[in-house]
């Protein structure tokens, strides 16, 4: 359904557990875990993670939430998606790739 919350996560027993799962419906979340024994299925997520962490978040100290919020949408929208390159995608930006995928569909 639209608005939908996904939340995907590997296989932990911190995920898996009964308290987790009850919390993630009190929320409306829908919960996805990867397939058991796939370490590839968080891959792109997880390298994501590190680019975010090592591009930014190591790299200032927040005063507020608010401004973490602010700041790593900033990284994503106008950084990570319009001008970092990716070599999976023919070292384009996401932003290039899409608009390419868009003409082809």
């Amino acid at each position: 359904p639209k608005g939908e919350v996904l939340h995907h996560s590997d296989r932990g027993s911190q995920y898996a557990s009964h308290e987790y799962q009850k919390r993630l419906l009190k929320y409306g979340m829908k919960c996805s875990m990867s397939r058991k024994g796939n370490c590839y299925d968080n891959a792109c997520i997880e390298s994501f993670h590190s680019a975010l962490k090592k591009e930014l978040v190591y790299l200032e100290k927040f005063r507020t939430r608010k401004e973490a919020r602010s700041r790593i949408f900033e990284y994503i929208e106008f950084f990570y998606n319009r001008k970092r390159v990716h070599s999976a995608i023919g070292y384009l930006t996401p932003f290039q790739h899409e608009q390419m995928y868009g003409q082809i569909a």
